[in-house]
């Protein structure tokens, strides 16, 4: 009984103590243990959402954020044990490091990785660059490295890039985003769209337990949307090469080809090129929106439009321009061809098919010199100077000089008249041609489709009509067949096709070097051609613009033959033919099929409508099924092979998915070259199965 009091007794005080520590610490010690805690506790740590793509018109991805990475070892995790374990696998891991990364040597990773350890620093950077997710993969399964962090000491530090699969195509409508994704957008559609795109921050507190944090969820964050623009690759592809085609040749500085759809504003091709120091042509800002120059030539279809609007004229009068130069109170105005004698007597018409400076200034001034702001009603009435509700920051905004409110001269009606004394975008030149293709309704050009989720379009942005109608369907008619004379019998010849019509208007001007004028220094010309096609149906409009030094310099031989190209391909890229009529109804096409899995090699055959025999294939339910193929004279032929679990299989006649899926899941590293079908493997069918052992496959 004494020794059963004494244990009770223990038992009680020890009660008694921890009850009274308990006391201690929720009371006395309340605040230090409230201080302890916070120091392993984060409050509202924001968790950045994965940020939308970009699609192009016909689904292709043109930006889109993937991670990049920074490698780093800490020589202090782990203990003796791993320092032990990266010392004997020294060399394995810095010749595995130079395979990834061959622009540094193993020697140099040796020297690298020994130095950390020396200083035994528990972030030394391995590796100076950023990585992509497959080389951060391909260093993870490297000896030690491929130990978990707190025993291998082998960690990184993620960022979320953004990249464009497609290069420069684009670039400067797309725009940019600072460094890491999470900064925010800086220009383009990425800024256009940027609350879209970016999503929602989600929100949550880390907790350290037992020398691990645990993040426990708040707020989840929302990723961003994609974002589907109008932008066709083919035809960016197709303007991008026919402009920079050009651009060389002549050896330009800037150049601008911009391509729309008539009935919906839709751009489907926006390409701006400026030549660098190296002489490269890249994309650095987008002047097709943000360019503000005297647009030349191209303009007088609007001032022709305006006399024909107001009755001032009808495509039968005609004014005589003499020897092409022709003084405008007291400056000489002169025809491009001045020095053969000008052109004489011209219509209309013809003034605009040889885009006589003489003849569309003189009707113009003679019209409207004593009220030139009723011109100046008719241009803005034409929707040539319209807001176009350009989202992309940095886009201008046309500006056609008022009589009544900037300094007036007697010669500045006429050269208003000819494209001068004014500044607009390519962009508003385009729209406004675009309205004249579009039987006078004008529309906002378009960068975007519409907003996409997981896959489903959940909200598509609609066209916007800028002005219902320009002019009357009198005077549209009159300048529509107008802009495919100048094509078809005028100076914009180059600018035609061979296959269909296309209708537009050449401009040539001379570009004003700021303060000095037009006189001092090297003479820079704007040549361009606007214009759109078919000229029966038009179903795309389109603007080129090049700037270059010195002569020659003529918008019909050098922006108009890029018009053409442009037209020309993509006419040929969305022609649409009945194919059945090249089929000879007698004959039975069998395809070569390539061996393979069989169960998709006949959905497809199947599919497609195609005869084909099955035979010699084992039963399988749920399971691959292995096998070739062969042509008959009515039929493919499908054969099963047997494939044994530990022996090399032949994937002779399969192409190269199916191979390498069929060799890797044997578990072997397949190495491939050439394009086709597999003419021939390094380990013969049937050889015993090494796991990780390497064969190569050919194709041909």
């Amino acid at each position: 009984m004494t020794r059963y009091f004494f244990i009770i007794l223990l038992i009680g005080l020890v009660g008694v103590a921890i009850v009274v520590k308990a006391g201690v610490i929720m009371f006395a010690e309340r605040q230090y243990w409230k201080d302890v805690a916070d120091r392993f506790v984060k409050e509202n740590v924001i968790v950045h959402p994965n940020r939308g793509n970009i699609i192009s018109a016909d689904g292709k991805l043109m930006a889109s954020s993937l991670p990049e990475y920074k490698i780093y070892m800490d020589f202090k995790a782990g203990g003796k044990d791993k320092d032990s374990l990266l010392v004997s696998n020294m060399k394995e891991i810095c010749q595995g490091l130079h395979k990834i990364f061959p622009d540094e040597s193993a020697t140099e990773f040796k020297a690298t990785l020994q130095k950390g350890r020396k200083k035994g620093s528990r972030s030394y950077l391995i590796y100076p660059k950023r990585i992509s997710y497959i080389q951060y993969k391909e260093v993870k399964l490297l000896p030690v490295f491929n130990l978990n962090k707190y025993k291998g000491g082998f960690h990184e530090l993620a960022f979320n890039q953004r990249k464009k699969p497609f290069g420069s195509l684009a670039t400067r409508t797309l725009g940019d985003v600072y460094g890491d994704t999470a900064q925010g957008a800086k220009n383009g559609l990425e800024l256009a769209y940027d609350t879209i795109l970016k999503g929602k921050n989600g929100i949550t507190h880390r907790q350290k337990v037992m020398n691990k944090y645990l993040n426990i969820t708040d707020v989840a964050p929302e990723d961003g949307l994609d974002i589907v623009t109008t932008i066709d690759v083919g035809m960016q592809d197709i303007a991008e090469k026919a402009l920079v085609d050009e651009l060389k040749e002549i050896d330009a500085n800037v150049g601008v080809a911009v391509l729309m759809e008539v009935a919906t504003g839709e751009v489907k091709a926006i390409v701006n090129m400026t030549k660098c120091k190296d002489g490269i042509y890249r994309e650095i800002r987008n002047n097709a929106l943000s360019d503000m120059m005297e647009p030349g030539s191209t303009f007088k279809t609007a001032s022709i439009m305006v006399a024909l609007e107001d009755g001032k004229i009808t495509p039968e009068d005609g004014i005589d321009t003499g020897n092409g130069v022709k003084m405008m109170h007291g400056r000489p105005m002169k025809d491009h061809n001045w020095r053969r004698g000008g052109f004489q007597y011209l219509t209309v018409p013809e003034m605009l098919m040889v885009s006589s400076n003489v003849g569309v200034s003189s009707v113009i001034d003679n019209a409207y010199f004593n009220n030139p702001d009723k011109y100046v009603a008719g241009l803005c009435r034409l929707g040539i100077n319209a807001d176009l509700h350009i989202p992309i920051k940095g886009a201008g905004r046309a500006h056609i000089r008022m009589p009544s409110k900037s300094r007036w001269s007697k010669t500045a009606l006429a050269w208003m008249a000819i494209g001068y004394e004014t500044q607009i975008p390519p962009i508003n030149t385009l729209a406004f041609y675009n309205a004249i293709a579009n039987n006078g309704v004008m529309v906002a050009p378009k960068f975007a489709k519409g907003v996409m989720k997981h896959g489903e379009m959940i909200q598509e942005f609609p066209t916007e009509i800028i002005k219902k109608s320009i002019c009357s369907e009198r005077t549209l008619k009159q300048i529509q067949t107008i802009l495919r004379r100048v094509v078809g019998e005028g100076l914009a010849k180059p600018a035609g096709s061979k296959q269909f019509h296309t209708s537009g208007k050449t401009g040539t001007a001379q570009i004003s070097q700021g303060s000095v004028g037009y006189t001092s220094g090297p003479v820079n010309y704007l040549v361009s051609f606007c214009g759109y096609f078919p000229s029966e149906t038009p179903k795309y409009s389109c603007i080129v613009a090049i700037q270059k030094s010195g002569m020659p310099a003529s918008g019909g031989l050098m922006a108009g033959s890029v018009f053409s190209k442009i037209a020309e391909r993509v006419y040929a890229k969305n022609l649409s033919m009945d194919l059945s009529h090249a089929i000879d109804s007698n004959s039975v096409v069998i395809p070569n099929v390539k061996s393979g899995e069989i169960n998709e090699t006949k959905y497809v055959l199947d599919a497609l409508k195609i005869q084909n025999r099955e035979q010699f294939v084992p039963t399988s339910y749920g399971k691959e099924i292995w096998g070739s193929t062969q042509q008959s004279s009515n039929a493919v032929l499908i054969t099963g092979r047997t494939t044994l679990r530990n022996f090399v299989p032949s994937v002779v006649g399969m192409g190269a998915k199916d191979a390498v899926y069929l060799l890797e899941s044997k578990g072997l590293k397949v190495s491939l070259s050439g394009i086709g079908k597999v003419s021939s493997q390094s380990i013969p069918q049937g050889a015993r199965i090494v796991k990780g052992q390497r064969i190569t496959i050919q194709l041909n």
